[in-house]
């Protein structure tokens, strides 16, 4: 057994990609649209996955968008997505800078999450050891739900 995707329904492409490749990092790695079905398929992965998304379409994040609008309720019964990344400050830094909400800030230096514009929850982990507590972080209170 091999984990391939996870599989998110978003409600505007535009805003989900801009969230997940513009301001997370991920890569687009493929896209089909179905006429027919009336839904688009669009896989990221993180970065230096990309030979192995496109290889094997895994590991990836699958949005779907269903061209006829609905109300996904729920984003949090969902779980979460994990990604390690390599300094938290500076991934959460460039989040905060997008104008994305640090849902809970890494006062750890180890551990944050984030909302998607669907409300997925998105937990980033700091990769190794984690980092001495720093400002702002380590004073910032959670915001929302997370």
């Amino acid at each position: 057994m091999r984990y391939l995707h996870t599989m998110v329904r978003v409600r505007d492409l535009d805003a989900s990609l801009d969230f997940y490749c513009n301001k997370l990092g991920l890569t687009e790695v493929s896209r089909m649209e179905n006429a027919a079905g009336r839904f688009t398929l669009v896989f990221l992965c993180a970065p230096g996955d990309e030979e192995m998304a496109k290889a094997n379409r895994a590991p990836t994040v699958e949005l779907t968008f269903n061209w006829d609008p609905e109300d996904y309720q729920g984003g949090r019964n969902f779980g979460h997505l994990a990604y390690a990344v390599d300094d938290i400050y500076a991934a959460c830094q460039r989040l905060k800078d997008g104008g994305v909400t640090i849902n809970r800030p890494p006062r750890d230096g180890h551990m944050a999450f984030v909302r998607s514009p669907d409300g997925i929850s998105v937990e980033l982990l700091q990769a190794g050891a984690a980092l001495p507590p720093a400002e702002p972080w380590a004073s910032m209170p959670n915001e929302g739900q997370w």
